[in-house]
């Protein structure tokens, strides 16, 4: 693989780069900001291990926000028709 030049790339190459660049750096501020707003106990190990896992292109922000992050107890919701308790003197108007 030859070495190329940022000035030998094309500009559609040099699109792709800035546009891949810019989504990776999205996503690592986003999971640096999610990572530093989130409580200790929130976070599936240490902090310090997840912010510097991060940094690694584009896996390190998708295995932090797949793996990194605990979440909630989902409570299951009870359906709208079960709420509706109607005898037979009531009706729906």
């Amino acid at each position: 693989m030859s070495d190329k030049k940022w000035r030998d790339l094309t500009p559609q190459q040099k699109q792709a780069v800035i546009a891949t660049a810019a989504i990776q750096g999205g996503l690592a501020l986003t999971a640096w900001y999610d990572l530093s707003r989130r409580p200790r106990e929130s976070v599936n190990g240490p902090k310090l291990v997840w912010a510097l896992a991060i940094a690694v292109n584009f896996i390190g922000p998708i295995a932090y926000f797949r793996f990194g992050r605990r979440r909630p107890a989902v409570h299951k919701a009870t359906p709208w028709h079960e709420k509706v308790h109607l005898d037979a003197s009531q009706s729906i108007r």
